[in-house]
């Protein structure tokens, strides 16, 4: 039987806009598995923006109930779900978010820096992620040595260093031209084949394709649902472009 990660219930976000009440999420329900691979889409208003900032724990709901690895997260302190973030979910963004004149050693080690970890092992586990993510010969590189597919790269070995149990990736291939987001897609599918969690919010159905499951959100509130039996396989369709991808090691 499939364990839950995520789980809501009746969860609903307003926000105050002078007088006026805007009702970002309404009343959602739902349930997402460890392990899973979901992808979250929507235009823009719809509300899958407010429910990204709900599951990696940034915003707190105005009411309804949340549970991620059945622990009630929806009435924590900041600081609460800071120390959630940092120790249970890995961020992705679409603009990488990485710092310029520092490496790409460096710059996975930040999370672990936050959460007090000492220089060794800090530097141990930064080699260890970006190996996996095909990066061993540019560990020393600065974000403008680096293609906007590497630079994504170190952002996902980011993600993956201090071992979460959930990656949040929000557009993770916007900036990316279409070849280089397959590859970003590949190495999604990859770390989910390894037990990872991997929610991606997008608005684009080509990119939600290479989920198992798909829900859609419409002015706050989920619409409709797609289970892909036979989801895109995103190395298969590298061939097409004759991909030259580096090649990830096994992620233990």
């Amino acid at each position: 039987m499939s364990q839950e990660l995520i789980k809501t219930s009746n969860l609903s976000r307003n926000y105050y806009l002078g007088d006026n009440v805007v009702m970002a999420l309404k009343d959602v329900s739902m349930t997402i598995n460890k392990g899973e691979f979901l992808a979250i889409m929507g235009p823009s208003g719809s509300g899958k923006s407010t429910m990204m900032n709900l599951i990696g724990c940034l915003d707190t709901p105005t009411s309804g109930q949340f549970f991620f690895d059945n622990f009630d997260v929806a009435n924590l302190s900041a600081d609460e779900l800071a120390e959630i973030r940092n120790e249970r979910i890995g961020f992705v963004f679409q603009s990488f978010n990485l710092l310029a004149r520092t490496s790409a050693l460096e710059n996975v080690q930040l999370p672990m820096m936050y959460s007090g970890a000492d220089r060794i092992k800090r530097k141990e586990a930064a080699e260890q992620v970006l190996r996996q993510v095909g990066l061993a010969d540019r560990m020393d590189h600065q974000p403008s040595q680096l293609s906007g597919g590497q630079q994504q790269r170190v952002a996902v070995a980011r993600a993956l260093v201090n071992n979460p149990s959930l990656i949040l990736a929000d557009e993770p291939t916007g900036a990316l031209d279409t070849k280089t987001g397959i590859e970003i897609m590949a190495l999604f599918q990859q770390l989910n084949s390894s037990g990872i969690t991997i929610i991606i919010i997008t608005h684009e159905y080509d990119v939600a394709q290479f989920a198992n499951r798909i829900l859609r959100f419409k002015d706050g509130e989920i619409v409709d649902e797609e289970i892909n039996a036979e989801r895109i396989d995103a190395e298969a369709l590298l061939q097409d472009y004759g991909s030259t991808q580096p090649k990830e090691v096994n992620i233990a």
